[in-house]
């Protein structure tokens, strides 16, 4: 490894729809879900030092802890510990571009995309079913994260599958700038004794279209948007928002939230509907984005 430093990307993880099961006697939900990412998220870089070093710096850098409980911090040492050779010092910077705590699955990714970074910039070799064994100790989205394209994720999020073909679909995130901790959602999930079947969504043989894509959406759920939303009822306020605007074709809320996404007919349509959002609602966290698309560093 030379001097140059190198980066990646570690995309935002959008739930399209999410099934929960649930809870069985591990403590753990049994999930179904088909998880995307977007074009946009943190981003991690990484340069050589005189000793081994992690800082963190962006929008969202606040309150994010660079100690050993970091995801980014538990990647490393584990990814290391499995090094066959001698490896370089190197200091490694997050740049939090994502909510906290927004079910966009920016502690997990930004793990996944430190595994994919340091095998790749020291030169480790480990082959992807090596990074995977990691990645499934670092919680339930890791594994997805560290495939970072569209696929359907079962069990704890570790049994991974093909989808059908998916076109690439323009969309805008929405984030009303409050925290919506996964474990309290997942706890407010079993006092409201919601869980129903997982249940199979019969899948078509391709998605056509960002319409067929919303039509599809439609006859699935986000079993936590309840549980979330009696947490932090501002969540209701953004699914309004977006329902029902010309621009949007669904709306959802993403994993545990506070994140909604809306699916829009094209880039345009997501401009429009993010530029609206945004003086709708100035103090929100509005992007647009394209989700589907396999992140490049």
């Amino acid at each position: 490894m030379t001097a140059m430093a190198f980066e990646a990307l570690a995309p935002a993880k959008v739930n399209l729809f999410l099934h929960v099961g649930a809870r069985g006697a591990d403590g753990y939900h049994p999930i179904r879900s088909l998880v995307t990412f977007a074009d946009i998220g943190d981003r991690l870089a990484l340069a050589l030092a005189a000793a081994f070093d992690f800082v963190i710096d962006g929008e969202f850098a606040n309150g994010l802890s660079a100690g050993g409980d970091n995801l980014v911090i538990k990647a490393r040492e584990a990814l290391l510990a499995v090094a066959r050779r001698p490896f370089p010092a190197f200091r490694l910077t997050l740049t939090k571009a994502l909510p906290l705590a927004s079910g966009l699955g920016g502690g997990a990714s930004d793990a996944a995309a430190a595994l994919r970074l340091i095998n790749a910039a020291v030169g480790l070799g480990c082959e992807e079913e090596a990074l995977a064994k990691i990645a499934v100790t670092l919680g339930a989205d890791g594994p997805a994260c560290l495939r970072a394209r569209t696929v359907i994720a079962e069990g704890r999020g570790e049994a991974l599958r093909e989808p059908p073909p998916m076109p690439v679909l323009h969309a805008v995130l929405v984030n009303p700038r409050i925290a919506s901790p996964t474990s309290e959602v997942y706890a407010a999930f079993d006092r409201l004794e919601t869980a129903r079947p997982l249940g199979e969504p019969a899948l078509p043989p391709r998605w056509q279209s960002p319409a067929d894509v919303a039509e599809f959406l439609r006859t699935c759920r986000n079993d936590l948007e309840t549980p979330a939303m009696t947490r932090a009822p501002v969540i209701a306020e953004v699914l309004g928002l977006l329902t029902g605007r010309k621009e949007a074709l669904i709306a959802r809320l993403s994993g545990s939230g506070a994140t909604v996404f809306a699916l829009c007919p094209n880039a345009g349509a997501a401009r429009r509907l993010a530029a609206e959002m945004g003086r709708l609602r100035p103090a929100w966290w509005v992007r647009p984005c394209r989700l589907g698309e396999r992140p490049q560093a």
